[in-house]
């Protein structure tokens, strides 16, 4: 998969870049079509977000009929959760605006990425206050969450129907559980369906995007990939021992445990897909009770995006310097706490922090069309990121794990 990937992207740009220098017709007349293609692409993962998530959740949480357990275990994860990112956010915050200031730039290759950035259809949201943010935690109506995307409000309703069910008779919620056991199964089918025309999408995406701006832009584009994947890689690098100590487990033993889903994470792109194989790895090769995996992971790949921080901050930091836009110390403190918060609805499919991260563009200063021009080009960078997300959701797992087994 991952070849497909990378040869769609290499030929997209090849294409794009020759569309630009020689102006054929043919060509241009074929970005027309690359783009609602590549829009296409886009919906078709966005479509199977919810479904998975939600039923992941539930059959998680309502297999253990026990409540206090539950309760307990859901605590302590969102610790972790929390303590990881703040992490990740902290580690991009001191060290994305030192490398970004060795991007080199020129006139024309600004004022060529402001043109795309100025077409893109990428629409912004309002930024909500605190109080705001808090009410809306508990969605008034669950089927509007879910419809508008809102994840974190949608986990928290999704948790508490899971918890509900607990308190139902068995009969009641073992059928329930059956049918969302169906339903997540289906879903993990249609999921590898669409990332199968992945090569398809990040084609139509590069090569649109290579057509409108040409070699100009490749420079600090390709400048964006590098800095991106070596935070994935400083990020990686802090996983293993912070694991080591907290969990107790062996740095070997650990990253046995993890290539499966890294594997499948790189590939795939998507936490949700490599879901399986961190289950696997989780009860088999660490000894995870079940019902500490059955919970903690499914909970992890929906809420819990450790390179989530790193990813929405070089992002906006990126786009800032492209656009000649400083963040002094007190706007870049209010960016890393946005993208903190932030990274908790990434949902867990390829790109899926750019899809969430307009409040923070907006509230950065930063035009929120210039996501586009990164989502054309995040394919590499996200190859690198989502191995660490699944990584970091292995690490919070085990360490629960460990945390149950010694009480």
């Amino acid at each position: 998969m991952s070849r497909r990937v990378l040869a769609g992207l290499v030929v997209g740009l090849v294409l794009g870049l020759i569309a630009h220098a020689t102006r054929l017709p043919a060509l241009l007349a074929l970005v027309t079509v690359a783009e609602p293609v590549g829009t296409l692409w886009i919906n078709a993962i966005l479509s199977t977000v919810i479904p998975l998530v939600v039923s992941s959740l539930i059959v998680g949480i309502a297999s253990s009929s026990d409540t206090r357990f539950v309760g307990r275990l859901g605590r302590r994860a969102a610790v972790w959760f929390f303590v990881f990112a703040a992490c990740s956010a902290v580690i991009a915050a001191l060290l994305a605006p030192l490398l970004l200031a060795w991007l080199p730039l020129d006139a024309a290759t600004s004022a060529s990425l402001r043109a795309s950035a100025a077409t893109a259809a990428v629409s912004s949201a309002p930024v909500p206050t605190v109080r705001e943010w808090l009410i809306g935690l508990v969605p008034s109506n669950a089927i509007k969450a879910a419809t508008d995307g809102a994840m974190l409000p949608l986990v928290i309703f999704t948790l508490a129907f899971a918890l509900a069910l607990t308190r139902v008779e068995a009969s009641s919620r073992e059928s329930v559980v059956r049918f969302f056991e169906g339903v997540s199964a289906a879903m993990r089918v249609l999921v590898g369906w669409v990332l199968a025309l992945a090569p398809v999408g990040v084609f139509a995406l590069t090569f649109a995007l290579a057509a409108r701006l040409g070699i100009s832009a490749a420079g600090a584009l390709a400048y964006y990939v590098v800095l991106a994947v070596s935070l994935s890689v400083v990020l990686m690098l802090v996983l293993y021992p912070a694991t080591m100590l907290a969990a107790r487990v062996s740095l070997l033993r650990f990253a046995r445990a993890a290539a499966p889903a890294q594997a499948v994470a790189f590939g795939s792109r998507s936490s949700l897909a490599s879901l399986p194989a961190l289950l696997h790895g989780a009860e088999r090769a660490l000894g995870v009770p079940t019902a500490v995996a059955g919970f903690a992971l499914p909970l992890a790949v929906a809420t819990f995006k450790f390179s989530g921080p790193a990813a929405i901050l070089v992002g906006v930091l990126f786009t800032g310097r492209l656009y000649d836009i400083s963040f002094g110390p007190l706007a870049l403190a209010q960016a890393t706490v946005m993208a903190l918060v932030l990274s908790f609805a990434v949902p867990g499919v390829p790109g899926g922090w750019l899809l969430i991260a307009a409040p923070i563009f907006a509230a950065m200063g930063v035009p929120v069309q210039a996501i586009g021009m990164l989502l054309a080009v995040d394919a590499i960078p996200d190859m690198f990121r989502t191995p660490v997300n699944v990584t970091a959701d292995l690490a919070v797992t085990a360490i629960l794990g460990r945390e149950t087994t010694t009480e």
